[in-house]
Order: C-alpha cells, then structure tokens, then sequence
C-alpha cells in the first residue's frame, strides 16, 4: 500500500492525474487498448452518441464497434461481436482519479481482464487496487468438501474464468464466476449444487476495491 500512495504522489505532481470526464479520456486512450478503433472513429462515436444517434461505426477489423453508454464517469464499448470493453472513473484524494477498465471476451464462455490506469493512461499495478478472490469463494460455506460427489463434480473445474462488470450508476465491481459455463449440461448440473448462486460484489472504498 505505501509504495501505491508513493505512485499516486508521483502522478498527481508529475503526470498531473486531474479530474477529466469520460469522453476526453476516451479519445486520447492509447491504440494499443482498443485496435480495432482508430482515434479519430472514437471522436465520430462519442459525436453520434451525444446526438441521440445510434453510435455505431464499421472497425479496422471489417466488423462494428457501438459505444452503447457514456456518462461524466463511465463507458461501455461494444468493441467486436465478442469483445466488450467497459470504463470506469474512480476517485482517489483532492480531485484525482483512476480509470479502471475492463476488458471481456465472450468466446466459449465470458472472460474478463481487469486493468487500471492513471487519467493520462500511464498503467497502476492492479494488485494495489484490487484483491481477486479465490475460485474457493464461490463455492458453498456448507458444502460437503469431503464428500464423493464434491470431489468428482468439482474436479472438472480446472480453469478460473471471470465475468467483471462495473456500474454505471455506483462504484461497484461485480465478479461473475463462469467456469462452470464452460462445462457440459450434465457436469453443470452436477456441480451447480456446491456453488454459491450470488457473485461476489467489491465496492470502491478510497484506493481500493473491498
């Protein structure tokens, strides 16, 4: 935690972290974050959606992305047909912010990456920020770890996939546990019993999520 402070120090007299809205950050995101949209296009987003349009523009991958939300504080891109990404402006002291973002890929299932950044795009260590639970968490307090029936159901959960989704309206990170998706019908019904029905939901407290 100290050498967290000591970075947010350093951002706010030397990168100058002050307080921006979404838009502007936005635009002057990196190309290496979003590729598939070129600076100039995620201008022509933000104009269309501002006019009540339907913001939505062909990509350098011969598909669509759609901005489908933008508050002062907040964005959600649809940046491929399988590809999510979603914005998050967090406060920290004296007007200074952090931009969480979330990238999610649905392939066979949903997956998410979590990142988080300064207001100028400069990358914060996530461990500073953000404690990820284990994929024990979600399972059942009281479930029968001894049993037979937990053992062979729960030993085909040998990946740990995650669906992260941020609010719009507050500032709070859920975290979706989706391995089980990944799974067949019959092993999903088998495994389902022992797992918690409720995501685990962390709120933004200062300088971290708790």
């Amino acid at each position: 935690m100290k050498r967290f402070l000591l970075t947010i120090l350093l951002c706010v007299f030397v990168w100058g972290m002050k307080a921006q809205q979404m838009d502007a950050i936005f635009v002057v995101m990196p190309d290496q974050y979003v590729p598939q949209l070129e600076n100039a296009w995620r201008k022509d987003l933000i104009d269309l959606y501002n006019t009540g349009k339907e913001a939505k523009l062909k990509n350098t991958m011969n598909g669509f992305s759609m901005l489908k939300k933008l508050t002062d504080d907040y964005l959600l891109l649809q940046v491929t047909d399988r590809s999510t990404v979603e914005m998050k402006l967090l406060p920290l002291v004296n007007d200074t912010y952090v931009v969480c973002m979330i990238t999610t890929v649905y392939g066979p299932v949903p997956d998410s990456q979590i990142e988080f950044f300064t207001t100028d795009w400069k990358p914060l260590e996530a461990a500073d920020l953000y404690t990820p639970v284990p994929a024990e968490w979600f399972i059942k307090d009281d479930a029968d770890k001894n049993s037979i029936s937990f053992t062979e159901a729960t030993t085909r959960l040998d990946m740990d996939l995650r669906k992260y989704s941020l609010s719009s309206d507050n500032q709070t990170l859920t975290v979706e546990y989706t391995t089980p998706q990944y799974l067949s019908q019959a092993e999903r019904k088998r495994v389902e019993p022992f797992l918690k029905n409720t995501p685990k939901v962390y709120t933004w407290e200062k300088f971290h999520f708790k």
